[in-house]
């Protein structure tokens, strides 16, 4: 077999949930061989994010181009990219036209609150980066960010879709819109609904919702796995629904695992199911 190769543009995860880390096992899981570009190091575990040192925007760029001299890469995605002048960075090699299969997961905030970009990241994002994505992946949080709302405003599916469309006129040409960060949300609480959505089709992507402390990384492990898909030659949809099943399948895998104090890993790599 002669794997495919995806390449992940993000921060790492000292704690091993989320990041780079995450990125990499859920490429592995695929059977996709994982190349990285690190934006960022951070000192986090499961309990938070305690500190966080941005790598420059040139050494960023100089990984990606490495890779790119020497892999022919099938898709990429990127993640925690931490300062503006980054995405503005990561900008400039899709408008270049070598970031194939462009995944943007637009990551802003952690689950337990603490910012993971600077100010300016937004209309960075905006402006800069979404013109070239392929498919955006913001959870309720960030998609309410990027629309300029307050995500108490996002209350029902057809809320989502709302800002779905809102983020599409910034130029992708999907958007995923992930509801699974509504535990006790107005949208539901047994179930977590994504919705893609394109300028003529709405696709809703429902799951039951797992029940489990152990939910560390979700969001970059489903931007992963549809750029995983996308490098496999799968369609948006086909893709999004795989990497649905296949978070659904590592949150239920992990759900009574005890790693670390506070929300831990996923089980990336079906050692729960072997």
């Amino acid at each position: 077999m002669q794997p495919v190769t995806a390449l992940t543009i993000a921060g790492s995860d000292s704690g091993g949930g989320a990041g780079i880390q995450a990125d990499l096992r859920t490429f592995s899981a695929f059977r996709v061989h994982g190349t990285s570009a690190i934006t960022a190091i951070t000192a986090q575990n499961t309990v938070g994010v305690f500190s966080v040192w941005n790598c420059e925007p040139a050494l960023v760029t100089a990984q990606v181009n490495a890779v790119l001299e020497d892999f022919e890469v099938a898709a990429v995605k990127t993640g925690m990219l931490a300062q503006p002048a980054t995405v503005e960075a990561v900008a400039d090699l899709a408008r270049n036209g070598v970031l194939a299969n462009l995944v943007v997961d637009p990551v802003l905030v952690s689950t337990s609150g603490h910012s993971l970009m600077s100010e300016g990241g937004v209309v960075a994002y905006r402006e800069a980066l979404l013109p070239f994505a392929t498919i955006v992946t913001p959870n309720l949080r960030e998609a309410a960010l990027l629309c300029g709302l307050d995500v108490r405003e996002i209350t029902d599916l057809d809320d989502m879709v709302r800002v779905g469309r809102a983020i599409l006129t910034y130029g992708p040409s999907f958007v995923l819109v992930k509801g699974g960060h509504f535990a006790e949300g107005s949208i539901t609480q047994r179930s977590a609904p994504d919705v893609l959505v394109t300028a003529s089709d709405i696709v809703l992507f429902d799951a039951e919702r797992i029940e489990t402390v152990n939910d560390h990384g979700t969001g970059c492990s489903l931007s992963a796995a549809i750029a995983a898909g996308l490098g496999l030659g799968r369609s948006i949809p086909e893709a999004t629904r795989d990497a649905k099943s296949f978070v659904l399948a590592a949150l239920e895998g992990a759900a009574s695992w005890k790693l670390g104090q506070g929300r831990g890993p996923i089980d990336h790599l079906g050692w729960n199911g072997e």
